[in-house]
């Protein structure tokens, strides 16, 4: 007996030395999430200021470099890392609807995230309207799942829980919002919540948000504000920015759903051309829009919510114009950062509808309205706003937006733009691999 007793204390020993070191994987799996996601962010932001340095005296150089250097992406993209196309989200969802590891490992490895890294700072080096918080959810969920050759993974952590917590915590460390990277997991990722996995999810969080916070130091990209509106001007402003916010945006997600179905065969077939017409036309808009519209559009977003530049009231649709086409052009590149900016641009243009009401406060209310309408995850949208802004003084006004905007959006666009994108693009990967 106790022979018996000493194996089974040595298993308990050996099961949770093991337990021990998976989690101390996933922690350092975590962590990794958060410096990547931090390198991108410092390299991105580089780019984008580099492409505007290079414009700013040379109106000549977009119409060479801009079109040149997104097919030189898509041609990347297609022979060094295929699997990296698009913003990202929709292929780490498509990737926990994947049953056989093999498929989703095509979607979720190293080599893609590596790949796409790069894409997104060559993007945002040649001008495109992309954001890099979409691929950076791509980048960590393809590192958080790589942990699974490595360590003794439960199967529910692996089919599901490490491309959340990886998507999670790599919004999170993107944007320095950790509250919005849970949410955005459980309302957009799943769909769902599920219990089991939400220890890991907050644990992923927790500490890629933390390195992040280390090497960059607590910011907010659009600054800090407190604002306040009187309740005549509230329900007015709630009413504007969360109708024309909610239009806008499902405009916007019905023509790059569309968009992406109709241009398919010529993305198969002409993908150097496509990418060159589109490049063409990103060009053309940043020289009308006075190169506003060129990368991510944080800077030009902070400036209109600040009121340190005299924003044009042409910026809100040739920004939304110059994200549609960089996106249709077939690069990697999320619409984040841009949705964001096409609303602060939108606010703008809505402000003078208020002259009683600062305009920080409408830019905020149409930022919200136009992102939950572009996304329809309307809690994301108003957590995303607030921890960018440092700001709950709207709180009410900003949920009340948001679901405005969400409602109006399903109306026009009845499919999330995520979802129907994540059903695209598994509807390509069972054809390949022949189911």
């Amino acid at each position: 007996m106790a022979y018996k007793r000493k194996i089974r204390q040595a298993v308990r020993s050996a099961r949770s030395l093991s337990a021990w070191r998976t989690r101390a994987l996933f922690w350092s799996g975590a962590i990794l999430v958060g410096l990547s996601a931090t390198v991108l962010a410092l390299v991105s932001s580089k780019a984008d200021a580099l492409f505007h340095a290079w414009v700013e005296h040379r109106a000549w150089l977009p119409f060479i470099l801009t079109p040149v250097g997104l097919l030189a992406i898509t041609w990347a993209t297609r022979n060094l890392f295929p699997g990296g196309e698009g913003s990202g989200i929709p292929q780490a969802i498509a990737a926990m609807q994947l049953k056989e590891h093999a498929d989703r490992s095509a979607v979720l490895s190293l080599r893609i995230a590596i790949g796409k890294g790069f894409a997104i700072v060559l993007g945002l080096l040649c001008g495109a309207s992309i954001g890099r918080e979409g691929p950076t959810v791509h980048i960590a969920a393809s590192i958080m799942y790589s942990l699974h050759r490595m360590g003794n993974f439960p199967i529910h952590h692996v089919r599901k829980g490490l491309v959340l917590a990886g998507g999670a915590a790599g919004l999170a460390a993107a944007f320095n919002t950790p509250l919005a990277g849970v949410m955005f997991a459980i309302e957009e990722m799943s769909r769902s919540f599920e219990e089991r996995i939400t220890g890991s999810l907050m644990m992923a969080v927790i500490l890629a948000g933390m390195t992040s916070l280390t090497i960059e130091g607590n910011y907010t990209y659009f600054g800090s504000y407190s604002v306040q509106l009187d309740p005549i001007h509230a329900v007015l402003a709630i009413l504007v920015c969360g109708v024309i916010g909610g239009t806008a945006g499902g405009l916007f997600s019905t023509i790059l759903v569309v968009g992406g179905r109709v241009l398919k065969p010529v993305r198969m077939y002409h993908p150097y051309l496509l990418a060159l017409g589109c490049g063409l036309a990103v060009a053309v808009i940043g020289i009308l829009s006075h190169n506003t519209t060129w990368g991510t559009g944080y800077e030009a977003a902070r400036g209109v919510l600040q009121g340190t530049d005299q924003a044009s009231p042409w910026y809100g649709p040739l920004k939304f114009l110059a994200t549609i086409f960089s996106y249709l052009s077939g690069i990697p590149g999320g619409i984040f950062a841009p949705s964001l900016s096409v609303g602060a641009g939108l606010g703008y243009n809505l402000s003078s509808f208020f002259p009683g009401a600062p305009m920080v406060s409408i830019g905020l209310l149409a930022m919200v309205g136009y992102f939950s309408g572009v996304v329809q995850t309307p809690i994301t949208a108003v957590i995303i706003v607030m921890e960018m802004t440092d700001d709950n003084h709207l709180l009410l006004p900003l949920m009340a937006t948001s679901l405005l905007a969400d409602g109006i959006s399903k109306m026009i666009c009845p499919e999330p733009i995520y979802q129907a994108m994540a059903k695209d693009f598994l509807a390509g990967v069972k054809k390949k691999i022949g189911t």
